[in-house]
């Protein structure tokens, strides 16, 4: 049923035999072969031991049949006299079944390799769809929009933003009781998505820099979005220094320990027990190896800079779309629909946010991974969506925050670049300091 993975990739031994149209007489050839390993190693990688073969042959015939033995019953035996309503909702699930079946067997890996290559391939179909689907959307008029939501999702008819939860109100009563009352459900969700997001970023620095711009980017925007008016005690206490402090916490310490594992791979086959032979099947869902992210090293160029703060920007972006979505088209934090999509960005994130990473650091690597491309595409692509349906309130913009805003991002992010290259040099001089001391 799963497409192959072969441990050679096809195309980049083509590249190797094409020889002559690409040789250099300077070495060139060399070169060229290298730069494309690198990137095919995060845009395409493979599985370099496989352990559970079956999962990794070629069962594409079988793929084929399964997939069409569920296509073939609904066409057959639903009512195509129902609604119109229901008759195009069937067409549309299917349509994104067989979209994503299809991108098991034509979509690159990505960078990652576990639980299945196949995962991280539908992971790319989904992208894919959702950006398909925005391009749709943003040909069609607000209540064409606000039909098709609540024709999906019956009960955000009636619904009102309005009906948001304000945090910035009475700032002087500073109680216990207060401050446990803002401690609800979205600051747990707060926690744990600071824990995922210094997971996937890897760096003190830069998970702090984020952290306190998006602090800055709340306070930018909150003449736009009222739920952005926080009491200063909830942005700088809870906000800043217990959830998003406490997050990149845990999130680092996790890293820290999956990078110290050691990582030997058994074969389920030479497993006796089977305790054992479930605890293999269940580490299969850990990462293959865990390396460490080092985005400001003593190396790092003008370059580096531009592109940490890019980062940085791109990321405020990404999260000021998931608020401007809900508040333009009227969604609660809570519904299916707003965490469907922040789960989905966070999956997308994963490898993009790895192909970025080579892309920035190494410099044979000459263009970004295909999933970072989709990923910027979808992001640009929500953002022009927020403004063209939300001009009556864009236009209440206050150009002087914004400018700010820039500015600020770009020096808090040139400062902490400088910032970590220092202690990056301070540490190396360390350790070359204690390393001959011990000879």
């Amino acid at each position: 049923m799963f497409p192959s993975s072969p441990k050679k990739s096809p195309i980049l031994t083509r590249l190797k035999s094409s020889g002559s149209e690409s040789a250099d007489p300077d070495g060139g050839e060399d070169t060229v072969d290298a730069q494309d390993a690198l990137f095919y190693s995060i845009n395409d990688r493979q599985v370099a031991n496989i352990q559970l073969e079956f999962f990794y042959k070629p069962h594409t015939i079988t793929l084929l049949t399964f997939t069409f033995i569920p296509i073939i019953y609904f066409a057959f035996t639903r009512d195509t006299e129902e609604s119109l309503a229901n008759n195009v909702w069937a067409g549309v699930k299917f349509i994104i079944f067989l979209s994503l079946v299809i991108s098991t067997l034509a979509f690159p890996n990505g960078p990652f390799t576990r639980p299945h290559p196949l995962i991280w391939r539908m992971v790319f179909g989904l992208s894919v769809l959702y950006l398909m689907a925005l391009v749709f959307i943003l040909f069609q008029n607000y209540d064409t929009v606000k039909y098709m939501l609540e024709w999906v999702f019956p009960d955000l008819e009636g619904f009102t933003i309005d009906s948001e939860r304000e945090y910035g109100i009475n700032c002087s009563d500073v109680s216990i009781e207060r401050i446990w009352s803002h401690l609800d459900v979205f600051a747990l969700g707060h926690f744990f998505g600071w824990t995922l997001k210094a997971m996937l970023i890897r760096h003190y620095g830069v998970s702090w820099l984020i952290s306190v711009t998006w602090e800055i980017t709340e306070m930018a925007f909150s003449h736009l979005l009222p739920n952005f008016i926080e009491c200063w005690w909830d942005a700088l206490i809870l906000d800043v220094l217990i959830c998003n402090g406490a997050g990149i916490w845990l999130g680092m310490y996790i890293c820290r320990k999956l990078e110290m594992r050691k990582y030997q791979w058994e074969s389920i086959k030479n497993i006796t027990s089977t305790k054992g032979k479930i605890k293999r099947a269940v580490l299969q869902f850990t990462p293959e190896t865990w390396t460490s992210m080092k985005w400001l090293d003593p190396s790092c160029t003008y370059v580096r800079y531009l592109a940490v703060t890019q980062l940085v920007i791109y990321w405020q972006i990404t999260e000021l779309n998931t608020f401007f979505l809900k508040h333009i088209f009227e969604i609660p934090p809570g519904h299916p629909l707003s965490i469907g999509r922040l789960a989905m960005i966070a999956l997308i994130v994963a490898p993009s946010l790895r192909q970025y990473y080579v892309y920035v650091v190494d410099a044979r690597c000459k263009r970004v991974g295909s999933q970072c491309w989709v990923f910027g595409a979808i992001m640009f692509l929500e953002l022009i969506i927020c403004i063209r349906f939300g001009l009556d309130l864009f236009a209440q913009t206050q150009i002087r925050n914004i400018v700010i805003w820039i500015i600020i991002q770009f020096f808090l992010s040139i400062v902490c670049v400088s910032l970590g290259v220092w202690w990056s040099k301070l540490n190396t001089k360390n350790e070359d300091h204690s390393t001959r001391k011990d000879r």
